[in-house]
Order: structure tokens, then sequence, then C-alpha cells
């Protein structure tokens, strides 16, 4: 099978979510509220690079990358000047919904998780914008607002802890090739987890 084919295959599962959403093209804007109620878009953070991680604190592979992965990877893009935006599309009543951002942030303080804001998508407009399919997906957005990888946060697809220590992070990898000014070796990877909660 040709490199091509191969990146074609590989791209399916995620790109057939959303058909109008293609790497190396503008990331879809957004417009919601933050943890704190101000509203946040993509257009604020020109010019800056831009990880989105959806979330579900219920779900088991989310808490997997929560047992300090996903936060030490939050605190080390920040420092690099990255923005990391966690996005909760949960519906209300479903897994992983936060009814306010009082509770969203009740999580992230328990859980002593630093993005730069948690993003609450209830209707999931932002989340199927993306074709945010799992909990945790991760898309990162390059300087000049291009969509340059989307997909799993990396190539173990379990829910065990143990697992990070030997998997490659896709996340890290990407960022540090945006960093280097060259587009990700990964580009999109099968995202894993819990499927996101959408409203019926």
């Amino acid at each position: 099978m040709s490199l091509t084919r191969r990146l074609l295959v590989a791209a399916a599962p995620v790109l057939s979510l959303a058909p109008g959403l293609a790497l190396a093209a503008p990331a879809p804007a957004f417009s919601v509220k933050d943890a704190d109620g101000k509203i946040r878009s993509l257009s604020e953070f020109k010019g800056k690079t831009v990880v989105l991680e959806w979330v579900n604190e219920g779900c088991p592979y989310v808490k997997k990358h929560y047992s300090g992965n996903m936060q030490a990877l939050q605190r080390a893009a920040k420092a690099d000047g990255v923005v990391w935006l966690t996005v909760a599309s949960s519906a209300p009543g479903e897994q992983g919904y936060f009814a306010d951002g009082g509770a969203a942030k009740t999580w992230a303080a328990a859980n002593k998780a630093s993005p730069s804001a948690i993003l609450l998508d209830p209707d999931g407009k932002m989340g199927m914008a993306y074709g945010a399919k799992t909990t945790p997906h991760m898309y990162v957005i390059d300087k000049t607002g291009q969509l340059v990888y989307q997909g799993g946060i990396d190539d173990k697809p379990t829910n065990k802890v143990e697992d990070i220590k030997t998997a490659k992070n896709y996340v890290t990898a990407a960022l540090a090739d945006v960093k280097a000014g060259r587009k990700p070796v990964v580009a999109v990877s099968k995202p894993y987890g819990c499927s996101v909660k959408y409203k019926a």
C-alpha cells in the first residue's frame, strides 16, 4: 500500500465525522462560554498555537490521562506559549456534563488540571463543528489558524495508566513540529476513548 493510500485510510475514521473539516485548512470558528462565563472565540488566539482537548470527567480513558499525563502536557504546552482549551460537550443529563462553570472549576481543581480555559459546549455545536468523537479527542491549530493535527492523544488506545510510559504522544510530537516550523509528521490518527455525549 502506498504512503498516500495509508494516510487516507488512517484519516478516514476522523474525517468522515465532519466532511468539510480538512487538515491544512482553517480551523472552524467557535464562540462559547468558558468556566468564568466569558465568551471565548478562536479569533482571540490569532497568532498563537492552540490545543483543543475534549473531556468527560467520568470517562475511564480521560481518567487514565488525568493520572498526571494530561496535566503535565498542559503545563509544558502553556510554558511554551501554547493556548490549551479543554472542551466539555456533554449534554445536560449525560456523563461529563458540567452544570455550570463552578462545577467545571471544581473538577479542574480536584484534578490539578491547568488548561488556559475550560469551554462549556452543552449544545455540542463546537464539538460537532470539529467532528469530535471521543474523550479525549485532540486537535492542534497552528499560529496561522490552520488545523494541523487531529486524533488520539497517543498510540496506546487503552484505559490503562501503565501504557502511558511506552506510548508515542502525538500531541507532544505535533507541537514540537509546529514549533520547529514543520508540518506534523503524524497529522491524523484514530481517536480513542468514550464517545462524546452529545445532545440526542
